[in-house]
C-alpha cells in the first residue's frame, strides 16, 4: 500500500514539476513511534504487543488518523495510511496532518478486559506524543466509541480533562452528532455532485456496493433516500440483488441480527466478488483495499465508481478504468466525511460546545460539495483525472502552509 500511495503522490508531483528533494521532504514522516505493551491476561499469561503511531506532517495544524488494532499491523502500513491522511485533510480542507497507527493484536480473540489493560497501556506509552494540539487518533479497523472512550479517559487521568484527545467518541463522552454516518454521507455527497455534473438525478441511477459495514450500509441508505436503487449489495458473507432495488432499512436490520447480507430474503443470492462488475451506473467501493485490479477492471460496467474504502483501486486498474473514460471519484475525496466530522467534534470538544445533527449535517455536505469543485476545477485545468487532481491539490495546500511557516530563498511550484 506504501508504494500505492507513492505512485499517486509522484504522478500529481510530476503534473506540479516537483523537485525530487521536495518529494522526499514531503514523503518522509515526521515522526514514527513505535512501543512494547506487555498486559496479564485474565488467562495469567504474558502478552506482548507493539503499538504504532506514525506521525506523517503537520504543517496544516495536528496530525489526524484513525487506530488499527489488527494482527497484520505495522510500521509499513501505518506509514502509507499517515501519508494518505495528509492528503485527505488537506482536499477537504480542514485544518489537520497525517498520522495512524494501531496495535498488532486481535480483538476478536481477546477478552474485554484484556483489549481493555492493552489500550490503557498503550495510551501510557504514547501519551507524550499525543494531544488535542499534537496528534489527535480515532476509530479505525476493530476499533469503536468505546474504545475511543477509554483513550480519552486513560489520557485525562495524566493530562487532566481532555476530550479532543481523540474523536468518535460515544455521544456520552462528548462525541458528535452524525459521527457514525459521516463517511457513507460523504459519499453521498459527491456522487450528488457528479450526478449534478452530468445532469443527471439520483432517480435515474442504479447503485451496486461492495461493503456492507458502516460506510457501505450508510451510502446505501442516504443514496436510496436520494432516490437511487441500490441493485446489489455484497459483503464478506456473500452478495444480495434486486433489480428493482433491495430495501435498505429491512437489509441493515437483518445484518445486525446475521452478521452479514448472505440469506437475506429481500433478494437473489449470487458470490460476493461479481459486485465489481455488476451491471449498475454507480459502483461503490466500501470495503476491502485492493477490490478492484487489472484483472477485474475491464469488466466493471459502471460508469461512476466512488471509494468509500481506503485504496479499493489498484494503480493498473486506475489506468485502465480511466482510459475507458470511467469517472473514479477517489478515496482521498470520497471517504473524507468521516475526518470532516471528526474535525467538527474536536471543534466542539475545544469550544466546549455542542452541535445538533443538523448542523454536523449541513456543515458537511458544504464541505464535501466544495472539495469536490475544487478537485474538479484542478482536473479541468490540467486535463488529468480527479484521483491526480486531488494529490496535485493536496500536494498545493500542503506545500503552500509548509512554505509559510519558514524563511526559504528557494522558489518552489506552489
Amino acid at each position: 500500500m506504501l508504494s500505492e500511495s507513492h505512485f499517486y503522490f509522484n504522478k500529481a508531483a510530476d503534473v506540479i514539476g516537483l523537485p525530487e528533494r521536495i518529494r522526499t521532504i514531503l514523503l518522509t514522516p515526521l515522526r514514527s513511534v513505535k512501543v512494547e505493551l506487555v498486559v496479564e491476561g485474565e488467562d495469567d499469561e504474558l502478552h506482548h504487543y507493539i503499538g504504532y503511531r506514525v506521525q506523517h506532517n503537520q504543517a496544516r495544524g495536528p496530525m489526524k488518523g484513525g487506530l488499527r488494532f489488527h494482527p497484520d499491523m505495522d510500521e509499513d502500513h501505518a506509514t502509507a495510511l499517515a501519508n494518505l491522511m495528509t492528503w485527505k485533510t488537506a482536499v477537504v480542507d480542514v485544518p489537520f496532518g497525517g498520522a495512524k497507527g494501531g496495535i498488532n493484536c486481535d480483538p476478536h480473540t481477546m477478552s474485554e478486559r484484556d483489549l481493555y489493560l492493552v489500550t490503557c497501556r498503550f495510551v501510557e506509552q504514547m501519551k507524550d506524543v499525543i494531544g488535542p494540539t499534537k496528534d489527535i487518533p480515532a476509530p479505525d479497523v476493530n476499533t469503536n466509541a468505546r474504545i475511543m472512550g477509554w483513550i480519552m479517559n486513560e489520557y485525562s487521568k495524566h493530562e487532566g480533562f481532555s476530550p479532543a484527545v481523540v474523536t468518535g467518541k460515544p455521544l456520552e463522552l462528548f462525541g458528535s452528532e452524525g459521527r457514525s454516518a459521516a463517511t457513507g454521507r460523504g459519499v453521498m455527497d459527491v456522487l450528488a455532485d457528479a450526478l449534478d455534473e452530468q445532469g443527471k438525478s439520483f432517480a435515474e441511477v442504479t447503485v451496486a456496493v461492495q461493503g456492507f459495514g458502516n460506510v457501505g450500509s450508510h451510502a446505501a441508505r442516504l443514496i436510496a433516500e436520494r432516490g437511487s436503487k441500490i441493485v446489489a449489495v455484497a459483503d464478506h458473507t456473500g452478495g444480495v440483488s434486486n433489480d428493482d432495488g433491495l430495501d435498505i432499512p429491512a437489509l441493515i436490520e437483518w445484518t445486525a441480527g446475521h452478521g452479514g447480507v448472505k440469506g437475506f430474503s429481500g433478494g437473489g443470492a449470487f458470490d460476493g466478488p461479481e459486485v465489481i462488475t455488476w451491471d449498475a451506473d454507480v459502483l461503490v467501493p466500501a470495503a476491502l483495499e485492493d477490490a478492484i485490479t487489472k484483472d477485474n477492471a475491464g469488466d466493471v460496467k459502471a460508469s461512476i465508481i466512488v471509494e468509500g474504502a481506503n485504496g479499493p483501486t489498484t494503480p493498473e486498474a486506475d489506468e485502465i478504468l480511466n482510459e475507458r473514460g470511467i469517472l473514479i471519484i477517489p478515496d482521498i475525496l470520497a471517504n473524507a466525511g468521516g475526518v470532516t466530522v471528526s474535525y467538527f467534534e474536536w471543534a466542539q470538544n475545544i469550544q466546549q460546545f455542542k452541535w445538533d445533527e443538523s448542523r454536523v449535517n449541513q456543515e458537511l455536505d458544504k464541505i464535501m460539495s466544495k472539495a469536490y469543485r475544487s478537485v474538479r476545477d484542478v482536473a479541468t485545468e490540467n486535463d488529468i483525472d480527479m484521483r491526480t487532481a486531488a494529490f496535485v491539490l493536496a500536494i498545493r495546500r500542503v506545500g503552500k502552509a509548509a512554505l509559510a511557516r519558514v524563511h526559504l530563498k528557494t522558489e518552489l511550484p506552489f
